[in-house]
Parts: structure tokens; C-alpha cells; sequence
């Protein structure tokens, strides 16, 4: 039933319940994890010159630590494990790379904001995923 599952991360606790429920999906079918690191682009964008090349690496690093978290944790279990870190703004990336990647479920955890922070940010990630992506998204609380 599920080939390919993809896992966005943002290296965060919130992660790891969702990457629970994701092994265990993919021990069950036999399925490859996805793991997908998103240097934010708004963020990057907003520093200029040496600064903007400093705060790239800085969240490539970041990014590739995340991913090899994930893949760290799926190894440990006997799960296949692809790890990619991309540029963008994360909501989009994650439902494009689902897209081209033929991805069969989205595993993810909401961060957790308020109410009011949700109306600050104009809602999370993992609420745009759900609405747009073209395959299931499991958010995990």
C-alpha cells in the first residue's frame, strides 16, 4: 500500500513522534523513508552579501543534520532511507517533492502553535501540506 513516505523535518521533538508512526508504517510495508530538510528561503533571503551566504550554510547545516537524524533513527529499525535538502518556503517544497518523488503518504507533526501565533505565521506548515498535497498527510500530535 505505501511504497514511499515522506518525512519533512526541521531537526525539532515534534519530529520524532512523527517519525514513530513513520517507521513503523514502513516496516510494515516494507516502504522507503524520506527524510526532507527545507532551508527556508523568506529566511535566507532577508540577510544580504556575506551574512546571506553565512546564514545559508548555517541552515544547510542545520538541514543535513535534521535529515541524518532521521535517517540515523530509520537505519536503526532496518528502513531504507533517502535523505535531500532542498531551498524554498517548506510548505511548497514538501507538496512538490511528494509530487515528483511519487511519494504515497505525508507523516508530519504540527509544531504546536497557539491560535495566535497560528494568525502571526498565516497558519503552519503542516496545515498548507494538508490542504494541497495530492496524498494523504498523517499529522501526528
Amino acid at each position: 500500500m505505501y511504497d514511499d513516505l515522506l518525512v519533512p523535518t526541521d531537526g525539532s521533538e515534534a519530529v520524532d513522534r512523527a517519525l514513530d508512526h513513520a517507521v513503523r508504517l514502513a516496516t510494515d510495508h516494507d516502504a522507503t523513508i524520506h527524510a526532507l530538510y527545507v532551508v527556508d528561503r523568506r529566511i535566507a533571503t532577508a540577510s544580504s552579501g556575506e551574512l546571506h551566504d553565512e546564514v545559508v550554510a548555517d541552515l544547510e547545516s542545520q538541514g543535513e543534520a535534521a535529515v541524518g537524524a532521521v535517517a540515523d533513527r530509520a537505519a536503526e529499525a532496518g528502513v531504507d532511507v533517502e535523505t535531500h535538502v532542498v531551498e524554498g518556503t517548506p510548505d511548497t517544497e514538501i507538496v512538490d517533492y511528494a509530487d515528483e518523488h511519487g511519494i504515497d503518504v505525508i507523516v508530519m507533526s504540527p509544531e504546536g502553535k497557539s491560535p495566535r501565533e497560528r494568525i502571526r505565521s498565516l497558519g503552519s506548515v503542516s496545515d498548507r501540506v494538508a490542504d494541497d498535497a495530492s496524498v494523504p498527510v498523517f499529522l501526528i500530535k
